[in-house]
């Protein structure tokens, strides 16, 4: 995959192209990336890259010829058609599906703005989609841009050192993911659950699925809104249901 990204600020992507599962992938040749400053495709000595909006208000605004240049000059580099993304608070929220579907691409340039946000024109013009990771605003679009590129990097062949730990990740299955415990068995008087223990692999299995409903259930019950239960784990929520019930039932008593 290669992966380009216009950002006045290209420095920051070296924590990606230096450590963690980004390097990885750089290293084993499976994932390119490439920054483009747009400063560097002005016209002007203080490589003007903002200016203040029509209308009024407060703050700057990017502008579209610095922005579409460095666009262009990324473009030529990736040698085939791109993805163009906006990181954007107004964007559709970033899941894991849209991740899975991304990651089937060949060639993704993320443009990360700053300030108040970019030109209407360029998103209009030169972008395929905008992004969002929630509904907050961090200062720009690097970080969103980071944080896109390590989700999709952990689905490019030999950048996991386990290739089944993608496969069974929180949202995966439209839950989230279960209790995770390792060495010691005791700690500070908490142990881990002896199932885990016994090398009964149905009995394993059925135990992080029952976590993982039940985690979901108290934590994020809109996603088994939209998922829908199988009459297995309908059956193991409702045993835990029923177990936490008569644990509170007894607390009270």
């Amino acid at each position: 995959m290669w992966v380009g990204v216009v950002s006045i600020f290209p420095g920051m992507f070296r924590m990606l192209s230096d450590e963690g599962v980004v390097a990885r992938a750089i290293a084993n040749g499976n994932l390119t990336l490439d920054v483009e400053n747009p400063r560097d495709h002005t016209n002007d000595r203080h490589a003007t890259v903002d200016d203040h909006p029509y209308g009024g208000g407060p703050g700057m605004v990017m502008k579209v010829e610095p922005l579409r240049r460095a666009m262009t000059a990324l473009e030529v580099r990736a040698g085939g058609p791109v993805r163009r993304i906006y990181l954007s608070p107004q964007g559709e929220p970033l899941s894991q599906r849209r991740v899975e579907a991304l990651a089937a691409e060949q060639r993704i340039l993320f443009v990360a703005g700053r300030y108040e946000g970019v030109d209407e024109r360029l998103i209009e013009a030169c972008t395929d989609e905008q992004i969002s990771l929630g509904d907050f605003v961090v200062t720009g679009g690097e970080l969103p841009a980071m944080v896109v590129i390590d989700a999709l990097a952990r689905h490019l062949p030999g950048t996991l050192g386990n290739a089944e730990s993608a496969l069974s990740e929180s949202f995966r299955s439209g839950l989230l993911d279960w209790a995770h415990y390792t060495r010691p068995e005791v700690d500070d008087g908490r142990a881990v659950p002896t199932t885990l223990l016994g090398g009964d692999h149905e009995a394993i299995r059925l135990f992080r699925l029952r976590d993982a409903l039940a985690r979901t259930y108290e934590r994020r019950p809109d996603l088994l809104a939209h998922r829908g239960l199988s009459e297995e784990e309908r059956r193991l929520l409702a045993e835990h249901l029923q177990t936490s019930r008569a644990a509170q039932a007894q607390t009270l008593n």
